[in-house]
């Protein structure tokens, strides 16, 4: 890796410890769904305005199906199922659990996409485990229901990224690549698209929203335009130039910053299994990146993660 791959992985990771603290914020006072729909919605009109500025060809070698889809498993899925954890978890709890991403990469690459599995990977996957489970028994987010829920909520948005991250590789750069912008903007409108009749069908069904709240909607769109729009692209770069499993790596990075705007800004205070916790959580994705002994062969055919 190059310096400056270093340095996109340390903003996107600055960027999106922010986007808990915007979501915290926001989902309470405009729901779940409805927050989730506006961030993938502001993200796509911010990358409809980047491809306009910079004259971006829309060209997208018939991968705009593709993108869509990813923006799906990517974008729409995990946006909602942070959403819906924000409503029971401090900024910080939703940030190291976002970290199991990479631990999700090497369980669901080994199954399903011909990754090597190592000895420290394996031993990372269960100590992954063991944070996550001082994290629910621990913690002081509330109830033990909303905390498991929140919990499960954020493993399942993990899940999709280890998933986006393999498919990003298989639909995107090994059928030629595309611009990241191209496929940034792609995803934030399949997102958008399969997040609308979830916002259309609650905003029909459920008690109106107090839409009048000038703070959420600079937290929206802060959440919209520079935690998705700009991240994205970053995001992208990122996985054609280092790999997928390398730029889950920015998970590593993003608690660090997502305990510190909650602290700074929300006053949120946690508890030493918290702490203890995401140590494990963060020993277990340094195991994960590790190079070790191969227990799974890899297939010939897999390309060689950087």
């Amino acid at each position: 890796m190059k310096s400056g791959d270093y340095g996109r992985l340390l903003l996107l990771a600055a960027i999106w410890g922010g986007s808990f603290l915007f979501m915290r914020i926001a989902a309470p006072a405009f729901g779940a769904i409805n927050t989730a729909f506006l961030r993938v919605l502001f993200g796509f009109i911010g990358l409809a305005v980047i491809l306009t500025v910079l004259r971006t060809p829309r060209d997208y070698q018939q991968k705009f199906g593709s993108s869509l889809l990813l923006g799906v498993i990517n974008s729409g899925l995990p946006f909602l199922m942070y959403c819906l954890a924000a409503r029971w978890l401090p900024a910080g709890y939703s940030a190291i659990l976002n970290a199991t991403t990479p631990l999700m990469g090497v369980v669901i690459g080994g199954l399903f996409f011909q990754e090597a599995v190592t000895l420290k990977k394996a031993l990372g996957v269960l100590l992954g485990l063991l944070g996550i489970t001082l994290l629910t028994t621990t913690g002081s987010a509330g109830s033990l229901t909303h905390l498991l829920a929140g919990v499960i909520a954020c493993l399942v948005a993990t899940g999709c990224y280890a998933i986006a991250g393999f498919l990003t590789r298989r639909w995107i750069t090994e059928r030629g690549g595309l611009d990241p912008k191209l496929v940034a903007t792609g995803s934030q409108l399949g997102a958008t698209l399969f997040l609308l009749p979830f916002f259309l069908y609650t905003s029909a069904t459920e008690a109106p929203v107090m839409w009048a709240q000038p703070l959420i909607w600079l937290c929206v769109l802060a959440v919209g335009f520079v935690c998705t729009a700009w991240a994205y692209i970053l995001y992208f770069r990122l996985i054609a130039d280092i790999g997928p499993l390398r730029t889950m790596t920015v998970t590593f990075l993003i608690p660090p910053f997502g305990i510190l705007w909650g602290y700074l800004l929300m006053n949120e205070t946690l508890s030493e299994g918290f702490f203890a916790g995401g140590v494990l959580i963060c020993l277990a994705v340094w195991l994960v990146l590790s190079p070790g002994r191969k227990i799974v062969r890899e297939s010939k055919i897999a390309p060689e993660t950087k």
